[in-house]
C-alpha cells in the first residue's frame, strides 16, 4: 500500500485547509471557500503528470471506468472486450451501463493478449478496455493498432499503474480515455477517489457532466445550471481531493523507492532457473508496485507458497496468489458468472455473448495458476530487504533442492 505508507503532515495540512473553509463540496460557494479548490488543483496535477489537456476527479476508480464508458457512448447491447484478470469493477462498469462483457485471454504481460482481442471481435464489438495490471503495461502499441483497424473505442483502466509509461508516453493516454484509482491500496491514495483523463474536449465535458447529474457547471449558481445530459453522482469531495493532492507530490519518491526495492528482490529470484519473471514491454515505465513471477506449474507454485509461509516471508512482505483471489480473477467470480444482481440488467434481457458459467480460458488459467506477486513497499530498510531476500531464497531453495534430490 505505497501511498498510505507516507501519510504525514502534508496530508493533514491539506485537509485542515479545507476544514477551515467549511466547504467540503467540490463546486460553488466561491466566497466562503477563500480560494481553496483542492479538486481543481488535484485535477491539474494529474493532467500535468500525464501530459494531457484534461483530468476529472471522481469518487473512485470504479466510477472512473463507468464515467469513461458513458462518455465514450458505450451502452445497451454493445460488446466490450475485457480481461479476466482485473479488479471486478472493470466488468461491473460494463454490465451496469448495459454493455455486454466479452472475456479475452491474457498473456505473459498479465494484460489482454492482442491475439485474443482479435479473435474476440464481432460485429457488435464497440470497445476494448485494457487493464494495465500490477503496475505495468499491456502490449499497448499492438492493441492501439487493433482498435484503429476495427474502429473500436479504447479505454485504459490504469487503476494499478498510475505514473507508468510506455516508451515515455504515460499509460492512460493511448486510448480515448484513461482511468485511475486512488483508493487506500493504490500507489497514491485519497482514501477513496479516482480520475479520468483525455485530450478530447468533448469527452471531458461529457465526463464532467455525467459525474454530477448532468450539470454543465457554468456560472456560480448551482440551482440555475443547465443539464445537457442525464448523469449521476460520481463526485469526489474536497477532503479526498486534498489528500490526493498532497500524495501526488510524492510520486517521484514513491516510484524511485519502489523501483530500487524491486530490483533488489528481482536479483534474488533470478538465481532460480525455475522462476520466470513477468513480461514487461518497457521496464523503464514500470511503476514497480508489484514483483510478479511464474513457477513451472500450479503444484510447485503451491509448494512455494507453503515454503514462504514456513520461512515467514509473509511477515515482511504481502504476496498474492491471484488464482485463489476472490476479486481479481474470473475463476472465483460466481456472482458474475451467474449474473447475480438485485435488478434486471441488459445482459439478462439480451443474453450474454459468452456463457460465463462454462467459459474456458485455458491460457489465462495456465498463467494465473503459476503466478505469485510480491507487494513492493516504500519504507523497507536495508536490513528489511536483506532479511526478506534471505527468507525468499531459503524458501525457494527448500522447494527446488528437494525436487532435484
Amino acid at each position: 500500500m505505497p501511498g498510505s505508507e507516507l501519510f504525514g503532515i502534508e496530508e493533514r495540512q491539506a485537509v485542515q485547509e479545507v476544514m477551515e473553509t467549511g466547504v467540503l463540496f467540490r463546486y460553488n460557494h466561491d466566497a466562503q471557500r477563500k480560494g481553496i479548490w483542492k479538486s481543481r488543483e488535484f485535477e491539474a496535477a494529474i493532467a500535468k503528470l500525464n501530459n494531457v489537456k484534461y483530468a476529472h476527479a471522481c469518487s473512485s476508480g470504479s466510477t472512473a471506468v463507468a464515467i469513461a464508458m458513458a462518455a465514450c457512448g458505450i451502452g445497451v447491447g454493445d460488446e466490450v472486450i475485457v480481461p479476466p484478470f482485473t479488479y471486478v469493477a472493470t466488468v461491473e462498469g460494463a454490465l451496469l451501463g448495459g454493455a455486454l462483457p466479452v472475456f479475452a485471454e491474457i498473456d505473459e504481460t498479465l494484460c489482454l493478449s492482442p491475439d485474443s482481442i482479435r479473435k474476440s471481435i464481432t460485429p457488435k464489438t464497440k470497445a476494448v478496455v485494457v487493464v494495465h495490471m500490477c503496475g505495468s503495461m499491456a502490449k499497448i502499441d499492438e492493441i492501439v493498432e487493433i482498435c484503429k483497424e476495427h474502429n473500436l473505442v479504447l479505454i485504459e483502466d490504469t487503476a494499478q499503474a498510475f505514473g507508468g509509461t510506455y516508451q515515455g508516453k504515460p499509460l492512460g493516454t493511448f486510448g480515448s480515455m484513461g482511468c485511475f484509482s486512488f483508493d487506500f491500496f493504490k500507489i497514491i491514495t485519497c482514501g477513496e477517489g479516482g480520475a479520468v483523463i483525455t485530450n478530447d474536449e468533448k469527452l471531458y465535458n461529457l465526463a464532467e457532466q455525467f459525474s454530477d447529474h448532468g450539470h454543465d457547471h457554468i456560472g456560480n449558481n448551482r440551482g440555475m445550471e443547465n443539464h445537457p445530459i442525464i448523469g449521476f453522482n460520481y463526485r469526489i469531495g474536497e477532503l479526498n481531493a486534498a489528500i490526493g493532492l498532497a500524495q501526488v507530490k510524492k510520486m517521484d519518491y514513491i516510484m524511485s523507492q519502489q523501483r530500487k526495492h524491486k530490483q533488489i528482490l528481482t536479483a534474488v529470484l533470478e538465481k532460480f532457473a525455475e522462476v520466470q519473471l513477468r513480461n514487461i514491454p518497457d521496464k523503464e515505465g514500470d511503476v514497480a508496485t508489484f514483483l510478479d513471477f511464474f513457477l513451472p506449474n500450479e503444484a510447485e507454485t503451491r509448494k512455494v507458497l507453503a515454503a514462504f509461509e514456513k520461512e515467514g516471508v509473509n511477515q515482511l512482505v504481502g504476496y498474492k496468489y491471484w488464482y485463489d483471489n476472490q476479486y481479481h480473477y474470473i475463476r472465483n467470480w460466481e456472482h458474475v458468472k451467474e449474473l447475480k444482481t438485485p435488478m434486471k440488467l441488459a445482459a439478462h434481457v439480451l443474453g450474454t455473448p459468452q456463457d460465463y458459467k462454462t467459459l474456458e480460458l485455458p491460457q489465462s488459467n495456465a498463467l494465473i495458476s503459476r503466478l505469485i506477486s510480491f507487494e513492493i513497499k516504500i519504507k523497507w530498510t536495508d536490513a528489511d530487504l536483506q532479511e526478506l531476500s534471505r527468507r525468499i531464497e531459503a524458501a525457494l531453495s527448500s522447494v527446488f533442492a528437494k525436487e532435484l534430490a
